[in-house]
């Protein structure tokens, strides 16, 4: 059986770098499509040098805001990983380093942003390295639409004319609060999107909730507070579940998610949305072939 070739796009980062590790344990060829290549290791592990597997890993650099810069290192993948996304419309990275105040951040999130159609819809060419997918008028910022909704698109476009067998999206279990609606329904936009435009390709849509890591201690108190509103949420039997979104969901940790993407992808029957119970079944399926 020939060695398969993964792809994950955003695989520096928390999430997506535990994605890497598990393809690689598996004896997969696995690539890392980032603006930064190479993990800043203490910003998604608990040591700041390079971890075994990670040497198994190429780490590549383009921009998923530009198709023509990571077109080419999809030829001959088998599977494509999307794990980019963004919280708030603002640079939640520099309100959680203290560079910009959450005040701020939120007032950015909930004002009102143009709101175009997706790349499909808007005919966006991807045979020119200087074409930025964004519309004229979101081309400088960062939006809940060509972040979490844009990219994801025009990735699955790539990969399906490369016939991709199996592309993974990371989305969300809902929305949260403190979130504007828009974060979580540009999500589903996007799911909406692939699944019906690349019909071929094998679309896998996970729905984590809230991840938490040792390596990253801010998540721990978050995931805890997390973990008392799934509690809430079942005890007053999912009422406002709606209104809670993923702050009433039990919160994962971000390995168990890794290692059910990579499951996901290597078992042909897994495909559409995968909500959190299929993520924590699928996570213990791999775990049991690692005891036999």
């Amino acid at each position: 059986m020939s060695t398969k070739r993964l792809i994950v796009c955003g695989g520096n980062g928390f999430l997506g770098s535990r994605i890497c590790k598990y393809a690689v344990s598996r004896g997969w060829e696995v690539t890392s499509i980032s603006r930064s290549g190479e993990p800043k290791w203490n910003t998604v592990t608990s040591s700041d040098k390079p971890p075994q597997w990670a040497r198994k890993v190429t780490w590549e650099r383009a921009d998923i805001l530009r198709p023509a810069t990571y077109a080419p290192l999809l030829k001959g993948a088998d599977f494509v990983v999307h794990t980019l996304g963004i919280l708030l419309e603002a640079n939640y990275k520099n309100v959680i380093r203290g560079q910009e105040s959450p005040i701020a951040g939120l007032r950015k999130a909930f004002t009102s942003a143009p709101q175009p159609g997706n790349p499909l819809e808007r005919n966006v060419r991807d045979d020119n390295t200087d074409q930025d997918i964004r519309p004229p008028e979101t081309k400088e910022q960062l939006t809940y639409e060509n972040m979490n909704r844009d990219s994801a698109i025009m990735l699955a476009k790539e990969a399906a004319r490369e016939d991709v067998s199996a592309f993974v999206y990371i989305s969300a279990a809902g929305g949260a609060p403190v979130l504007p609606a828009r974060y979580i329904t540009t999500k589903r936009e996007a799911e909406s999107a692939i699944a019906s435009e690349f019909p071929r390709m094998r679309g896998i849509f996970f729905r984590p909730p809230f991840l938490y890591d040792s390596s990253r201690p801010i998540t721990i108190p978050m995931a805890a507070m997390t973990g008392l509103g799934a509690a809430f949420n079942g005890f007053t039997r999912g009422v406002l579940g709606g209104f809670m979104g993923a702050a009433g969901v039990k919160p994962l940790k971000a390995d168990v998610v890794a290692e059910a993407v990579v499951e996901a992808l290597g078992d042909p029957a897994v495909k559409g949305p995968v909500e959190v119970a299929e993520i924590e079944e699928l996570a213990n399926k791999s775990w049991r072939k690692t005891m036999v």
